[in-house]
């Protein structure tokens, strides 16, 4: 878990530039000539201040809790959250049946017909980290930062098969990739070898990957609650019905921090299009146990304006939603039996939400690159309800629910938007 005194600070760098810039404008409307000093900002008519958009800017320090409280009254303070665990949406066992010889989930969600590669999208992935030296990445221009203190690289092998699934090229024959056409890709170390991160850690990505302007960004991790309720009992000695409040106020206050960082960063769409962020629904679900034994999708999957991604699996009688996948996803994908990249070379198959998630990562590129082909503005507005509306039902399986599959089978473009 690490220091419970470790605190992420949000704030807005042009918060005190913009309440400048409406005095100056209140100083025009009087009669004066305010025009800001900055060089940013061109001379400012009645509603201009509104032209600044939020800027993040993440830091991090020790605080006591009385420390905390002063420093979000500072006036470019957007929120101040104790930091907490993060954990990786661990892959699930492969049925035997399930085990993949070929990349089914291409084809289900049309990626092998459709004309889109993804060319001139830029991605990022926020993982476990890459295996940039794989064949399925050559040719991609990979910009990679650790956040573990481990450095580059991949020493688990969790974030070396979603990028795969995302963009990876065909090897020894057998095509992984769903966005074959990207070049460019940011890969946010947020999980070290065992899986484990923190919520300062994700932030910081999340933020690195806005100043990137990558068009998509994939996720498959979450908030680890019961880590940390765990690591209170047995580290800290706190009784459990006080740890386990802690660990939901903790948990609360990450999920605002997350939503408030992600709404400075849709603010920015009106100037670069905005980001598509598509997150991993969860594998806490055990249906395979009691039908009704169901957990609503995860967070971050669940926070405003994430694309949450259930993972189906193949069955006698069409796609059916895995019994580990929590309900409430937004869409789903193949999830289960999915071959990718392997760390050190080679493919191997993993099943999970996971594995899901990629496809739709992967999917997002193609219909960025369909949206700049058409006429309708190509925005993650555009991309995101285009994605989601395509989303087929014919082929799954009777009984599917729809608060388990969502909008239903994720698929890709077959012409340009318009």
């Amino acid at each position: 878990m690490g220091d419970l005194s470790r605190y992420v600070i949000l704030r807005d760098r042009n918060a005190n530039l913009r309440k400048r810039a409406a005095g100056e404008v209140r100083g025009e409307v009087a009669g004066l000539s305010g025009v800001l000093t900055e060089g940013a900002i061109p001379r400012l008519g009645g509603g201009a201040a509104a032209m600044l958009p939020p800027g993040p800017e993440l830091d991090s320090a020790d605080l006591t809790a009385n420390e905390a409280k002063d420093a979000l009254r500072q006036n470019d303070v957007v929120g101040v959250v104790r930091a907490i665990p993060t954990a990786l949406i661990a892959p699930k066992d492969t049925p035997a049946d399930a085990a993949a010889t070929d990349t089914w989930g291409i084809k289900a969600v049309r990626a092998d017909v459709s004309p889109f590669t993804g060319a001139g999208v830029k991605v990022a992935v926020l993982d476990t980290g890459i295996d940039a030296a794989h064949p399925a990445f050559a040719g991609v221009t990979l910009v990679q930062a650790d956040y573990t203190g481990e450095g580059d690289g991949d020493g688990n092998g969790h974030g070396t098969h979603c990028a795969g699934t995302i963009f990876g090229r065909d090897v020894d024959g057998q095509r992984i990739g769903i966005a074959r056409g990207v070049t460019e890709a940011f890969i946010g170390k947020v999980l070290n070898a065992r899986g484990s991160g923190t919520s300062e850690m994700m932030f910081s990505a999340l933020k690195r990957a806005s100043e990137e302007n990558v068009q998509v960004i994939s996720m498959s991790l979450g908030f680890d609650f019961p880590g940390l309720v765990k690591y209170l009992i047995e580290q800290e000695d706190y009784p459990a019905d006080l740890a386990t409040w802690i660990a939901l106020e903790g948990f609360r206050t990450n999920l605002s921090m997350f939503n408030a960082l992600m709404n400075m960063i849709r603010q920015q769409a009106v100037f670069d299009g905005g980001t598509v962020i598509v997150a991993a629904s969860g594998n806490e679900s055990h249906r395979e146990m009691n039908p009704n034994y169901e957990v609503g999708a995860s967070v971050p999957a669940v926070a405003e304006g994430c694309i949450a991604v259930g993972a189906f699996q193949q069955g006698a009688d069409g796609l059916k939603i895995a019994d580990f996948s929590n309900t409430n996803p937004d869409i789903a994908a193949p999830g289960v039996g999915v071959l990718s990249a392997k760390v050190g070379g080679g493919l191997r198959t993993l099943s999970g939400t996971s594995m899901a998630c990629p496809h739709v990562a992967g999917l997002a590129a193609l219909w960025w690159e369909a949206a700049r082909s058409g006429v309708l503005p190509a925005n993650a507005n555009t991309v995101s309800m285009r994605m989601l509306s395509s989303a087929v039902v014919a082929g799954i399986a009777p009984g599917v629910h729809v608060a388990d599959r969502g909008q239903g089978l994720a698929q890709a473009p077959l012409a340009p938007i318009g």
